[in-house]
């Protein structure tokens, strides 16, 4: 028995622009609403549908889609003074919406790919945190 695999990109599965478009306006009106991360986000976003422009234009590129961002995505969260519960929050929420809003395939490799953004950008900001205090 051969196991055919789609050699569609997750960019594809997901729905392209559009579906990851829908994904991240669901995921992001969740956050806002959010009592741990939502004062966050909000503190620091003026303007929500050019933010979840910029965000789609990451997620393009991280899915293996057009790549249309470019931006020191690290370095904006560096002074947000983020904590591993802003993290856990962010990926719970994110979790949740992957698999309402995506077939299991696809919720499960987006969920990955998140998880594994989250430990490079908790390194990142540990990294940053010690550079600072000369450690």
């Amino acid at each position: 028995m051969t196991i055919e695999r789609s050699s569609a990109t997750l960019y594809e599965r997901v729905g392209g622009r559009e579906g990851l478009a829908r994904l991240l306006r669901q995921f992001y009106a969740d956050v806002r609403q959010h009592g741990e991360i939502g004062p966050i986000f909000n503190a620091q976003i003026e303007h929500w549908p050019a933010h979840l422009e910029k965000i789609a234009d990451f997620w393009s590129g991280a899915t293996g889609g057009p790549l249309r961002y470019s931006g020191p995505m690290p370095q904006r969260h560096f002074p947000l003074g983020l904590e591993e519960r802003h993290f856990e929050a962010w990926l719970e929420l994110w979790r949740r919406n992957c698999r309402i809003h995506l077939n299991a395939d696809a919720a499960d490799q987006m969920i990955a790919l998140a998880e594994g953004i989250g430990e490079r950008l908790r390194f990142l900001i540990a990294y940053d945190r010690n550079r600072r205090a000369g450690a």
